[in-house]
């Protein structure tokens, strides 16, 4: 436990470069450390946000910014059993118990945006094939399904006429997050998901005017952008990148020339961020360096936010350098609901969670880790017996 004289002197230091607001799209973020997405299936088989779901972010509303967990836009976007949806008004209607939470207890939330492409199975689509940009499946151990693990399957590669159809329906969920409450929306283009799967040469060997060149993996995901921009103002819309990753067998030869060509475009948006998972520690392709947050801010004049591995001191440094403007943190998050509290009194972090926990869809190991100075009195109390 840390003694009060440490509490006192560590109060009355300097505030830090992590501590210091910042805003975005006219909203005042109070420290720079934002709560990534993370995925914790807890919104049941309806795929509907819940109370326990309201009280895990209420939680964590000392962040700076959260990030929702990933949520599909579509029924075809589905590849992760009770994540939660966007495609439907009565799931909005539900998103505003999370969000008023949030709000009412201070803190900032934007809406992650989500289609898994051939990161699903035909068990949660009545048959149907998960779909990609091309017929190439995931080389991996296998893809959790409603009925238990079952191997990635060969997808169905998308017509060109049916990308349209996909555009509108990040529009309309991006319109389903702006009627639920949210501060905004951040566009999961990375770790192996659809607009992932048609930036990278490796997943992407279409003929059409969305594969072959780098300009034309990119047209989705500007697609995207461009419709969800046209319901939200464009500082309040995020994208997220993965460039050096390797999960859902990602990692193509071009990558750094396909991902510096995407971030120069971005950057002509004005977004409300660029959200880089420049670390490693996530799965990395080794081919070639890894691509960083400095290599980013040479051609992204915004708002960087860099993600994974981060502790509280290379966060810092991040942010001193001038590398970044936010750093996200995602498993510290799961236990340390005070994650900021921690990091600004120079707290402990808690254990981490088991993995066993991650995904109970249960109240256990999500919103029964308790904060620092909760368990502090808690032992104070038993050693006073």
């Amino acid at each position: 436990m840390a003694s009060n004289k440490m509490n006192a002197s560590t109060s009355n230091a300097p505030k830090s470069a992590l501590f210091q607001p910042l805003e975005i799209g006219g909203l005042t973020l109070p420290n720079r450390i934002v709560m990534a997405p993370l995925t914790r299936a807890r919104a049941g088989v309806e795929r509907m946000a819940n109370e326990m779901m309201a009280e895990y972010y209420t939680q964590r509303a000392s962040a700076g910014l959260i990030i929702s967990e990933a949520t599909v836009v579509s029924e075809q976007g589905i590849g992760w059993p009770q994540s939660p949806g966007i495609y439907n008004d009565e799931m909005a209607e539900r998103w505003k118990i999370v969000v008023d939470s949030v709000h009412e207890a201070g803190g900032r939330i934007f809406l992650q945006l989500w289609h898994t492409g051939r990161a699903s199975h035909s068990d949660f689509h009545d048959g149907d094939l998960p779909v990609a940009p091309s017929a190439i499946a995931i080389e991996g151990d296998g893809v959790h399904t409603p009925s238990g693990k079952k191997p990635y399957e060969v997808p169905r590669a998308l017509e060109t006429n049916e990308l349209p159809g996909i555009v509108e329906d990040y529009r309309k969920a991006a319109e389903r997050a702006k009627s639920a409450g949210f501060d905004g929306v951040e566009i999961h283009s990375a770790n192996g998901y659809l607009l992932d799967e048609f930036l990278q040469s490796k997943s992407n060997h279409r003929e059409d005017q969305y594969g072959g060149s780098i300009e034309n993996r990119y047209r989705l995901l500007g697609e995207v952008v461009d419709a969800v921009t046209s319901v939200w103002p464009n500082d309040r819309v995020g994208v997220r990148l993965a460039p050096n990753g390797s999960f859902n067998d990602m990692g193509s030869p071009d990558y750094i020339e396909q991902f510096t060509y995407v971030a120069r475009q971005l950057d002509q948006y004005g977004l409300a961020y660029l959200h880089v998972m420049d670390g490693t520690g996530f799965g990395f392709h080794e081919l070639g360096p890894a691509m960083t947050l400095a290599d980013f801010r040479k051609v992204f004049s915004g708002t960087l936010m860099g993600n994974v591995g981060y502790t509280r001191e290379s966060a810092e440094e991040e942010i001193v350098d001038g590398a970044a403007d936010l750093i996200a943190f995602g498993r510290p998050y799961i236990s340390n609901p005070d994650l900021v509290e921690r990091f600004e009194n120079g707290w402990p972090l808690a254990d981490a969670a088991d993995m066993s926990v991650w995904y109970s869809h249960d109240a256990e190991g999500y919103t029964d880790f308790p904060t620092y100075q909760a368990e502090s009195k808690q032992h104070e109390s038993c050693g006073a017996k």
